[in-house]
């Protein structure tokens, strides 16, 4: 059964919110994959925070009217799946990382902050780790002369204290031969 007028709207309005925050999107066609399939792959990409929808290519396309995402109404033909997400990579991640598993799910286009982007585009913005980890790197690369910092002083105060000590045990004998005798 199709949808009526207000129907059609009302999934133009969602799908163009959606877009209108978006950094990515990521169109594939799915023709011929299992329903099991494609419910394992909407798990996927809810748990990656990412909007994914099968939808008539015609509200796509009206839905991407106007925005930087215009360029991909020529992609729009075919059973497509909309994948779009407010990460920079999420979208082209889940998208790749499931069709590498199932070769009936085949990446047509995308499109990252207005910049069109073919198959080995999209497996390459795919390959670049998630905004988390790159925050993590870059943690780790600003503390490592501070932590390499802190080991050497570490190390430097252990070896004085070695060399310390015994001079201070040296020095304990002879106070305590020098104490009863007085």
């Amino acid at each position: 059964m199709g949808l009526n007028l207000n129907d059609k709207k009302a999934v133009v309005a969602e799908v163009s919110a959606k877009v209108a925050s978006a950094q990515t999107i990521v169109v594939a066609e799915y023709r011929g994959i299992q329903v099991g399939h494609l419910t394992q792959l909407r798990a996927k990409a809810r748990a990656q925070g990412v909007y994914l929808r099968v939808l008539k290519n015609t509200l796509a396309r009206r839905s991407v009217e106007g925005t930087q995402f215009a360029s991909l109404a020529d992609a729009m033909t075919g059973p497509l799946i909309y994948s779009i997400s407010d990460d920079a990579v999420a979208a082209a991640k889940v998208i790749a990382d499931f069709a590498k598993t199932n070769d009936k799910l085949v990446i047509k286009a995308g499109n990252y902050a207005g910049k069109q982007l073919d198959l080995a585009a999209v497996t390459a913005l795919a390959s670049i780790p998630s905004r988390d980890v790159l925050i993590a790197q870059l943690l780790g690369v600003m503390l490592a002369p501070v932590s390499g910092f802190a080991r050497g002083l570490a190390a430097l105060a252990a070896k004085k204290g070695e060399g310390a000590a015994p001079a201070e045990a040296e020095e304990a004998p002879v106070a305590a031969e020098e104490a009863p005798a007085a």
